[in-house]
């Protein structure tokens, strides 16, 4: 029957095989010679196809490269304007710092060094300060520089500035831009300024006292920086505005003031510091958002859409111009690939068909390295055929012959009749807590035993199968041993082949530590980790041991090494290990005589799924691992 079962399936892949190949070189007769024509159109598709999907890809990807490259620019160009302004602010709260306490603090206002210093200071910091003033508590000026006279009409303690100096003493006040209008000028000049305000203490003779400093900031430095990055930004600007919302630069400040451009800055003031991507205008823009130290300003640059529009479409014109060139060269190159392919596939068919006629197997062999590799499987199927029958024939006589040892070892007889004894004699003895113990763990053994009928399992599952198994034979054995489990909880999750530890354990006990006295303290450990791709399972004990031939000799089917009870059980598991996973996985033994022995499974980590399982019964059963790449 078997025999049968052979040739069938030999003749059944034998038509598969060149009824395939009869097929698609009747469809290239019935064609005609016109195969060059179908491999230059799928050829020149794919070419077409290929070529616009990279230019797409490359546009694209150029595109978001120029996007990121401005806002990068301008993050960057708006942290180093943050810091300018940063440096500029705390120099001129470095110049009110030294005139209080280097000049107010140290001399009498009356004194003629006072004076003397005041116009020093200014003097030297004339580039920044557009004028000093001292206040007294008041609001009457005591001195300034440059020289000036206050007007009638002007009363500082009104001013904001002043309010903040005196409702704050501890700190220095930052105004916004504004027209300096305390002193006449005689020119009638009237100048924009950043006033920097705070109250000190004062020493006129014999009577201290307060007042305010004032100390103004050229609006210049601030304008002039802002300037000059707007002037060489080529489409991106940037502009200055306080935590309240107020403009205090912008480059197209004239535009805004008459209804030509609108800037959505208050929102802008509320922002927090980084970037976003807004509607501005109507368009989509980057805007980046820096706050100023000491003042809570805030530095703004926003990059138009406009700005990559023009760099965008020149690389467009690139792109097509490239992406023409290269599919007319591609097309040349294609023509000749098809000739160069046809020609061999041709004579390929006249030689098939000349076999498939009864003639000589003297089938072309010729041309590209893919046809050469057609026609010589042609030639050798029938071999290749006889050789898999054989192979399959093989492979399932043994796994037939490795199924029926593991259902002949999950049971064992002797062991279920010595443990209902052992359950008989509990309950006899009205131990009912042990004889449900022992009941409830033979469940577990049993259920886990069966599994539905499936050879994969989980790890943990295996493990809560050997450790029902060694309470029951702690019970039988009355302690006269000790059990360890030491399974990092990462293999858990993993593949196993059902019943490769409980064999083990048997021969761990019978073989080792179960004829030792409870003196000698025998052990039985049980461990299990990952490593890279592998998992490990060992079993070792303290027992007798072997020597070195029976070690080398106990994983072999041979005569060497007497085998029986679990000694078969050994060899049982190491070959459905490998049935199942491959011959670079199974057991490894190790023993030294009287030390005692270690056994370790070695198994590829395939975490338990039903899909990983069911490629492991079925259609990958004995054929290796299967990786998640291959899922």
């Amino acid at each position: 029957m078997l025999k049968d079962i052979r040739k069938n399936k030999k003749k059944k892949n034998e038509s598969s095989i060149i009824g395939r190949l009869r097929g698609w070189f009747y469809h290239g007769r019935f064609i005609g010679f016109d195969i060059q024509s179908i491999i230059m159109t799928v050829l020149t598709a794919l070419t077409i196809i290929t070529t616009v999907i990279m230019g797409l890809l490359l546009y694209n990807r150029f595109k978001m490269a120029i996007k990121q490259t401005a806002v990068t620019n301008t993050e960057n160009m708006v942290e180093n304007t943050v810091e300018k302004l940063d440096a500029d602010l705390l120099n001129v709260r470095q110049i009110t710092n030294a005139v209080n306490y280097n000049i107010i603090q140290e001399y009498d206002i009356s004194s003629r060094d006072f004076n003397r210093q005041f116009s020093l200071l200014y003097e030297i910091n004339a580039d920044k300060i557009q004028s000093m003033a001292l206040y007294d508590d008041k609001g009457n000026l005591l001195t300034a520089e440059p020289v000036a006279v206050q007007k009638d009409a002007v009363e500082p303690s009104e001013q904001d500035w002043y309010q903040d100096a005196e409702a704050d003493i501890e700190n220095i006040h930052f105004s916004i831009p504004h027209i300096q209008n305390l002193f006449v000028d005689g020119t009638y000049r009237y100048y924009w300024v950043v006033s920097l305000s705070r109250s000190v203490d004062i020493n006129d003779g014999e009577q201290p006292g307060s007042g305010v400093l004032l100390v103004d900031m050229k609006y210049s430095v601030i304008e002039n920086t802002l300037a000059r990055i707007n002037d060489a930004s080529n489409g991106i600007y940037y502009y200055l505005c306080s935590r309240d919302g107020q403009m205090i630069y912008h480059p197209r400040g004239t535009d805004m003031d008459r209804g030509y451009f609108k800037e959505e800055y208050r929102d802008a003031a509320t922002y927090e510091d980084g970037t976003y991507e807004l509607t501005v205008n109507g368009r989509t823009s980057n805007v980046i958002v820096n706050s100023v130290a000491y003042t809570g300003w805030k530095v703004v640059g926003v990059v138009p859409e406009s700005v990559q529009i023009a760099s965008i479409n020149r690389f467009r014109y690139y792109i097509i111009t490239t992406v023409i060139i290269l599919m007319m060269m591609l097309l040349g190159v294609n023509r000749i690939i098809s000739k160069k392919i046809s020609r061999p596939i041709l004579k390929l068919n006249e030689s098939v068909k000349a076999y498939e006629a009864g003639g000589p197997t003297d089938i072309y062999i010729g041309g590209s390295s893919e046809i050469r590799h057609l026609g010589y499987s042609v030639q050798k199927s029938y071999e290749q055929i006889e050789a898999l029958m054989q192979e399959i024939i093989r492979e399932q006589t043994e796994r037939r012959k490795s199924e029926m040892d593991a259902l002949q070892s999950q049971i064992n007889p002797h062991f279920l009749y010595n443990t209902l004894e052992s359950i008989t004699w509990m309950v006899e003895a009205k131990k009912n807590l042990d004889a449900v113990f022992m009941i409830s763990e033979l469940a577990k053994l049993l259920r886990i035993s069966l599994s539905k009928g499936r050879t994969v399992i989980r790890i943990s599952d295996e493990i809560q199968h050997s450790r029902s198994y060694m309470n029951i034979q702690k019970v039988r054995y009355k302690e006269r041993f000790q059990i360890e489990f030491d399974i990092d909880e990462e293999i858990n999750e993993y593949c196993t082949v059902k019943l490769i530890v409980q064999p083990i354990l048997e021969n761990a006990i019978y073989y080792g530590v179960g004829n030792m006295d409870e003196d000698d303290g025998g052990k039985i450990t049980i461990r299990g980790e990952k490593k890279d791709d592998d998992i490990y399972i060992s079993v070792e004990d303290n027992g007798m041991g072997m020597n070195e031939d029976i070690v080398e000799n106990i994983l072999k089917d041979n005569n060497k090494v007497p085998k029986h009870g679990s000694g078969v059980g050994l060899i049982n598991v190491h070959s459905r290990i490998q049935l199942m996973f491959g011959n670079e996985y199974g057991l490894e033994v190790y023993s030294e005589p009287d030390e005692g022995t270690r056994i370790v499974i070695h198994i590829p980590a395939i975490p338990y799924t039903e899909e990983n399982r069911e490629q492991l019964e079925t259609q990958n059963y004995g054929k290796g691992r299967v990786t998640d790449e291959e899922k």
